[in-house]
């Protein structure tokens, strides 16, 4: 049985959101590659929160998974 990566440290920085995960590997994308997050102002984006299983945006109400994320899905 294989593990998924998992991230351990999200933040929004310069229209990108920012993910290290626990392998040491980073994750990059632009917020406008995900429909609910680029209507996102900067204090709704820097709310992220990090579950076992991927991020979550409370006040934009999306979710994404570390398994989509390093697979490049974005959203």
């Amino acid at each position: 049985m294989s593990t998924v990566d998992k991230g351990t440290k999200a933040s929004y920085r310069k229209g990108e959101i920012i993910v290290t995960m626990t392998s040491g590997s980073v994750i990059r994308f632009p917020v406008r590659d995900n429909l609910r997050l680029s209507n996102g102002t900067a204090a709704q984006l820097s709310n992220i929160e990090i579950s076992p299983f991927g991020l979550h945006w409370p006040d934009l109400d999306e979710d994404l998974s570390f398994r989509g994320l390093l697979e490049g899905d974005y959203g």
